[in-house]
C-alpha cells in the first residue's frame, strides 16, 4: 500500500489485544496509532499499562509503547486517530454489542475478534480461506446504519479453526454429521500457567459457552449470502456435535473429529482434496495469509502442538490421523494455533482481505 491505514485496538491491554500489537508492528498495510482499554489503564503508556503482564514472545516495539493508552469507551477520542479498530474487549456481551455498533455508527469499522455480533444477520463472519464473498453484506450494513464506511465484521470462534477448514475442503462430498471434541489451549482463555497454576496436569471439561459455538459457526461459515433477504444464511449440515475441554497447554487447539459422509470418498481423495484446497479469492498478496492453508501430516503421531502449531507462523491448519471408523466413515484429527489463525491473527488477515476488496480505505 502507498500509504498504511492507522489502526486502533481496543481492548489492547488483554492477551489478545496484546498479539494484534505484537503481530502489527512494522505490518505493511497497517500502522498501530491507537491503543484503548478500560479507564483501569486509560491514561497511562502503552509500556507502562503492561509493564508486569506482557506475554508476548516478542519485544514490545518502541513506538507503540510510548503511546497514550485512551478510553475505549471514548469513541469519539478513538475515531480521531484512526481510520478503523480491531475489537478485543473483554466486557459482557451486552456491553459489546452496544460498543462495537457505536463505533460503526461513528463510521469506523471494527473488525471484531469477539463473539457479540456473530450471529447479527448482516454481520459477516470471515475466514478468508473459506468464505470471503460474505464480504459483500456489508453494503447491505451500510445501508441498514445509515454510514458510508462503517460497519462490524467478525472472526470465527479459535475452537472451529481446527476442522472447519477440513469441512470446507470436503464439501463437494457433501458431509452430513460430525462429532468434535477439541483440546482447548489455556491462552484461550487469556490465561498463561504463571497466572493460572492449578492448570498444570489438569483438565477441565467445560469451557462456558464454547459448545454452543463450536456446533453453529461452523454452519455459518459454510453458508451463502441472501441478497434479497440481507442476510448470510447458515447451512442445514452438517449436524455437528462437540465437547470442549481446556487443557495443560499454552498455544494450540486441537480437534478429534469422526465424520459421515453423503457421497463415500476414498482416502486418496480426501487427503488429496485437503492438500489441494483453494478459496473462492486469491489471498497471495496478503501479508498474514499462509502460503499453504492445509498441511497433511501422515506420521501416525501427527499433528503434535510442540511440532505444528507454528505452521505457516501460526495460520496454517494442520490435519492427520485421517483413517476409517467403525460407527461413521472417517476420523481425523486436527490442530490451529489459537491466538495466531484463531484470534489476532486472523481478524488481520480478515482486515488485510477487506482492504482486498475495497471495504477497508483511507
Amino acid at each position: 500500500m502507498k500509504q498504511k491505514l492507522r489502526v486502533g485496538v481496543l481492548g489492547a491491554t488483554g492477551m489478545v489485544g496484546q498479539r494484534y500489537v505484537s503481530l502489527l508492528a512494522n505490518h505493511p498495510f497497517f500502522e498501530v496509532t491507537c491503543v484503548a482499554a478500560s479507564p483501569k489503564s486509560a491514561g497511562q503508556s502503552y509500556r507502562e499499562a503492561v509493564a508486569n503482564r506482557w506475554r508476548m514472545e516478542a519485544r514490545l516495539d518502541e513506538a507503540i509503547g510510548q503511546l497514550p493508552v485512551l478510553d475505549a469507551s471514548d469513541v469519539e477520542a478513538v475515531a480521531k486517530e484512526v481510520d478503523f479498530v480491531f475489537s478485543a474487549v473483554n466486557m459482557a456481551k451486552e456491553d459489546v454489542q452496544k460498543l462495537e455498533l457505536a463505533y460503526a455508527k461513528h463510521d469506523i469499522p471494527v473488525i471484531s475478534n469477539n463473539s457479540a455480533h456473530r450471529w447479527t444477520n448482516d454481520v459477516p463472519m470471515i475466514i478468508p480461506e473459506i468464505n470471503p464473498q460474505h464480504a459483500k453484506i456489508i453494503d447491505c450494513q451500510r445501508k441498514h446504519l445509515h454510514v458510508k464506511k462503517g460497519f462490524i465484521a467478525v472472526k470465527p470462534n479459535c475452537s472451529i479453526q481446527s476442522y472447519t477448514p477440513a469441512l470446507a475442503a470436503w464439501q463437494q462430498f457433501e458431509p452430513t454429521q460430525v462429532v468434535a471434541t477439541t483440546y482447548q489451549a489455556i491462552s484461550g482463555a487469556g490465561k498463561t500457567f504463571k497466572e493460572w497454576p492449578e492448570m498444570q496436569g489438569n483438565i477441565i471439561p467445560y469451557i462456558a459457552g464454547e459448545e454452543e459455538k463450536s456446533e453453529t459457526e461452523p454452519l455459518k461459515i459454510l453458508g451463502y449470502l441472501d441478497e434479497k433477504e440481507q442476510s448470510i444464511k447458515p447451512a442445514t449440515s452438517p449436524l455437528i456435535t462437540t465437547q470442549c475441554l481446556r487443557v495443560p497447554v499454552l498455544y494450540g487447539h486441537t480437534a478429534a473429529c469422526f465424520i459421515n459422509f453423503k457421497q463415500k470418498p476414498t482416502k486418496e481423495a480426501l487427503v488429496e482434496a485437503l492438500i489441494n484446497y483453494q478459496g473462492p479469492v486469491d489471498l497471495t498478496d496478503l501479508p498474514s495469509a499462509p502460503k499453504h492453508f492445509i498441511q497433511y501430516l501422515t506420521e501416525d503421531d501427527r499433528p503434535q502442538v510442540r511440532l505444528d502449531v507454528a505452521y505457516e507462523k501460526g495460520m496454517g491448519v494442520s490435519i492427520g490421523r485421517l483413517r476409517p471408523d467403525k460407527l461413521f466413515d472417517w476420523k481425523f484429527i486436527g490442530l490451529s494455533h489459537n491466538t495466531a489463525r484463531g484470534a489476532a491473527g486472523g481478524a488481520i488477515e480478515c482486515a488485510e482481505l477487506l482492504v482486498k476488496l475495497g471495504y477497508l480505505t483511507k
